[in-house]
């Protein structure tokens, strides 16, 4: 690790200021300080923004509002979000140890950086911590890799399960620096990799995530996360589906869908929502609209079988929460 300045901040000005002056937010610090363990990340300035005030869970009939501190831990045994908004609960639950969940933060969880060991290796070439250098993944070793959103640069997953459901959800983050307060819709805060992967999200220089709102609508409470993956005790996503759905009189009325594991960004499935819209809920009508799960999939050398993987991940999904009471 190298040496680096540490200063914490007493208010939200104190730390915009110093976030404008130069330096990194820390709260949690589950990703940062491993990465900066492995010198992948080399900040000059870390200021601690734990002392302030994001640590609310606000909700109301119409709007879960979050702060960016809250643990993901207090988020996910929330009584109420566990009850109303199931998705993301599970989701949480899923997403790290309990010892993780009790230290990293809702605005952390969703800027962490990808676990592609390529990225985690200062030996290998990676573009997105050195634009330029190349990506090893493309003919290395890529079977967790991604198979939508990606390009000759980057084929590294987006790791948050929590973006997955917040993005089922049309979640909004709310974002501040020195000028300005920002709402940005969380479908525009991750970046695909394009030509340059090391601009990972749309935030400014030193803006912050003050909180998330989601709002709930009639499917919230009908909603699930499924995970899969190569271990039951704690990986990351092979595959993985968020679902929620409005069902009334026997008919599917609207329908939220968005999948992790296996996209650059956390990735929304408009096709198999429409597919969806309008029918009665039952085997025929979930497989069908799975099937276009994987459209626009581009797998690579060792990750073909996580075309098949996502349409079977969305379809049960879709009939484990269609059961739901």
């Amino acid at each position: 690790m190298f040496p680096f300045r540490y200063s914490k901040a007493t208010d939200e000005q104190s730390a915009l200021r110093a976030a404008a002056a130069g330096a990194r937010y820390i709260a949690g610090g589950t990703t940062l300080v491993d990465l900066m363990r492995e010198t992948v990340e080399r900040p000059d300035w870390l200021v601690d923004i734990t002392a302030l005030p994001y640590t609310s869970i606000d909700l109301q009939p119409g709007k879960l509002s979050v702060g960016s501190l809250v643990r993901m831990s207090d988020l996910a045994a929330h009584p109420a979000v566990r009850q109303r908004i199931p998705v993301i609960s599970q989701a949480l639950e899923l997403g790290a140890s309990p010892q993780l969940r009790n230290m990293a933060s809702i605005g952390g969880n969703l800027l962490q950086r990808t676990r592609c060991p390529y990225f985690r290796d200062v030996s290998a070439a990676c573009n997105r911590r050195t634009p330029g250098a190349g990506c090893s993944a493309i003919e290395g070793r890529n079977r967790t890799h991604a198979i939508l959103g990606t390009s000759p640069g980057c084929v590294a997953t987006h790791p948050s399960d929590l973006a997955v459901a917040l993005l089922a959800l049309d979640a909004v983050v709310v974002a501040r620096d020195t000028l300005r307060e920002r709402r940005i819709p969380l479908a525009d805060l991750f970046r695909q990799p394009g030509d340059s992967p090391h601009k990972e999200h749309n935030l400014g220089p030193g803006e912050l995530i003050v909180s998330v709102e989601t709002p709930i609508g009639p499917e919230a409470r009908r909603s699930g996360y499924l995970k899969v993956r190569d271990r039951e005790s704690y990986d990351f996503a092979l595959a993985s589906a968020a679902v929620a759905l409005d069902i009334a009189a026997g008919t599917i009325r609207s329908a939220k869908v968005a999948v992790g594991g296996v996209g650059t960004v956390p990735w929304r499935l408009p096709a198999v929502e429409e597919a969806l819209r309008g029918r009665p809920p039952g085997p025929d009508a979930f497989r069908g609209a799975a099937a276009l799960a994987a459209e626009g999939a581009k797998p690579l050398h060792e990750n073909g079988f996580k075309v098949e993987l996502l349409k079977r991940t969305v379809e049960r999904q879709l009939a484990t929460v269609a059961a739901m009471r």
